[in-house]
């Protein structure tokens, strides 16, 4: 198993950084960036308004890079391609606390459990020293490879794979919630560049 942690500071506050994440999969100029994300759709939405908090789930559909070879052998056909990469789905639940200035967002993979198991946890929150300026990000990501897990090192190398893969594809989506928040940023002065 592979666990790791980054953290960011974004030096923007939290209501802009916050919405600007929730628009990193629908922003057409992210898509380049994304270009690992197949598919997003709003699978529920609530709000509780006695708590302030916001309650939604999203499914996000991912490509993966080609896949070391014993992998594609495990594969179901459906999400199989010529390339060697994987059609996975996720589920991605978030709740937005406004009063708190606090939103956790979980994502697993549901497709492709009997290979390998994804859970990345983030957090937005004030960031200590300037809570109204600035916003610190923390995710943490455990990857597990399931049906190798008795062979140790084959497992810890495709762990570390889809780790090194996964880091990359973290910092693409640091980059687009950073350009959506200067854009957003430049849309309150009154000065708004090309739009998002």
């Amino acid at each position: 198993m592979v666990v790791y942690t980054q953290e960011h500071v974004y030096q923007h506050p939290w209501d802009r950084v916050t919405a600007a994440a929730w628009r990193k999969f629908t922003d057409p100029a992210s898509r380049t960036a994304l270009s690992h994300v197949a598919d997003v759709h709003t699978l529920q939405r609530r709000v509780d308004t006695d708590a302030g908090r916001l309650h939604a789930a999203r499914s996000i559909t991912v490509r993966s890079p080609p896949l070391p070879f014993i992998l594609r052998r495990l594969l179901p056909a459906a999400a199989a391609s010529p390339s060697g990469a994987a059609i996975c789905h996720c589920v991605e639940t978030s709740v937005v606390d406004a009063p708190r200035r606090a939103m956790d967002i979980v994502v697993r993979n549901v497709s492709l459990r009997g290979i390998i198991e994804v859970e990345e946890r983030s957090t937005f929150r004030p960031h200590p020293d300037r809570p109204d300026d600035w916003t610190q990000f923390r995710q943490e990501t455990t990857i597990r490879c399931r049906p190798l897990a008795k062979l140790a090192a084959v497992a810890e190398k495709v762990e570390t794979r889809c780790a090194e893969r996964f880091l990359q594809n973290s910092a693409k989506g640091r980059e687009v919630v950073e350009r959506i928040c200067r854009y957003l940023e430049a849309e309150a002065a009154g000065a708004a560049p090309s739009a998002v």
